[in-house]
Formats: structure tokens, C-alpha cells, sequence
């Protein structure tokens, strides 16, 4: 059997696009859902107390700075309930929002409406999940993370740990 070489720019291509798809394999694997990468940051206590007595306590990198100035601006009004907070709370959950806001390309312009479930990665993130799917009493709403990811106590949004309910 006679092997017929392959040309020296073939090889370096080959080479080439091998490393791009190894870099670009490793870098997806650190990122939830293809969504932002959530840098590790030590929950403030009166966030966890605050947010997460109505819903899960988002990691801030999921929204920019801005989206979260917005939020915190308008609790009287925030998604259809009055979370008014006492001032010296709501400065400091809106000092920790702003310093570990999203800044990321993916997350740098404001969603629609400031909803993370409107932003263009968690929509990307997301296509494949039929729309019934969110509307399933285990789920509710596309707000629901901690329905079908496993690991939201633990800051981790990686699609290797999802169980979509039935």
C-alpha cells in the first residue's frame, strides 16, 4: 500500500483548524449555556435574603451594570411586584450589582425590558427548548433556572447538569 502525501499546506491547515476547534472547545466548556462566564463571586447576604425570598438571586454577571441600576431604581414596580427595600439595603444590593455586573461582550448591551430571559445568549442558550416546555408546572417561566439546572445553589448554569422536568 503506497501512501500518497498530502501537501504541506494541507497539513498546516488540518493543524490549524485542529487548534482553533481545541481552543474554542475548551473555552465553551467554561461557559454556562453558551451564555456569559460566571466569574465566582461571594454572595452578599442581603442579596440572598432580599432576592431569593421570590426568586432565585441571579448571579449579577447575567445582566450588565446598567439593567441592574434599572432594576434597583424601580423596585416599587419590579415585574409586577412592589419589592421596595429600606434605603441603606438598597444601596448596598445595588453597590454589589454594579461591581459584579456582567461585562462580557455577550452581556454587555441591556436586554430587552432588563429580563435575562430576553437577552440574545440566554435565547441563543436556549432555542432548542420547546416553548411547552416553559409552560409545564414544574417549570413555570423561563425565569425558573433552578426548574431544569441543578447546581443554581452552587453559581452553576453548565447545560451537563440540566433535567428538564416532566
Amino acid at each position: 500500500m503506497t501512501v500518497t502525501p498530502r501537501p504541506l499546506c494541507t497539513v498546516r491547515a488540518g493543524r490549524a483548524l485542529f487548534a482553533l476547534l481545541a481552543s474554542v472547545g475548551l473555552h465553551q466548556a467554561g461557559r454556562a449555556d453558551d451564555g456569559p462566564s460566571l466569574p465566582r463571586v461571594a454572595p452578599l447576604p442581603s442579596y440572598q435574603q432580599e432576592c431569593a425570598a421570590c426568586h432565585l438571586a441571579y448571579p449579577p454577571a447575567l445582566l450588565p451594570a446598567a439593567s441592574w441600576q434599572r432594576l434597583m431604581s424601580n423596585l416599587s414596580r419590579h415585574f409586577g411586584t412592589d419589592a421596595s427595600l429600606d434605603a441603606a439595603t438598597s444601596h448596598e444590593i445595588s453597590a454589589w450589582l454594579a461591581a459584579n455586573a456582567g461585562s462580557t461582550r455577550r452581556v454587555r448591551d441591556s436586554p430587552p425590558l432588563d429580563r435575562i430571559t430576553t437577552s440574545a445568549w440566554f435565547t441563543h442558550a436556549h432555542d432548542e427548548v420547546p416553548k411547552a416546555v416553559w409552560k409545564r408546572p414544574a417549570v413555570k417561566s423561563a425565569s425558573n433556572c433552578a426548574a431544569c439546572h441543578t447546581r443554581t445553589d452552587q453559581g452553576e448554569f453548565n447545560e451537563h447538569d440540566v433535567r428538564i422536568p416532566r
